[in-house]
């Protein structure tokens, strides 16, 4: 192999890796900005869970007495199935809370 082919592979070679590093950067930027957009989202979440528990507690302290067919939602509901419109009948994923399923057990109808 003479010097001017191995300046020539090396000359490749090193485009190469210029390229794959700037693919890795990039790469690794994005995931920062979704490691990020993630934790923002978690924290959300655990916020509106809480707002949902509070919610939930609040109006079922002020509810004295669910009529037999919101018993029912609600049995329904503390056994892991939506009630909302919505999900109806599917299963709530980890038992979450649902607003709008807590809304239609506990809500006020005028």
């Amino acid at each position: 192999m003479d010097s001017q082919s191995l300046y020539d592979e090396l000359k490749e070679m090193d485009t190469r890796l210029s390229d794959t590093a700037a693919n890795f950067s990039h790469l690794h930027e994005a995931l920062i900005e979704l490691m990020e957009k993630n934790a923002e989202l978690e924290i959300e979440n655990q916020h509106l869970r809480e707002r949902v528990t509070e919610i939930t507690n609040k109006v079922g302290q002020n509810s004295p007495q669910l009529s037999k067919s919101r018993k029912n939602l609600e049995k329904l509901y503390n056994e892991g199935f939506h009630v909302c419109n919505e999900y109806y009948g599917k299963r709530r994923e980890n038992d979450e809370d649902c607003i709008f399923c807590t809304d239609i057990i506990y809500g006020r109808r005028d």
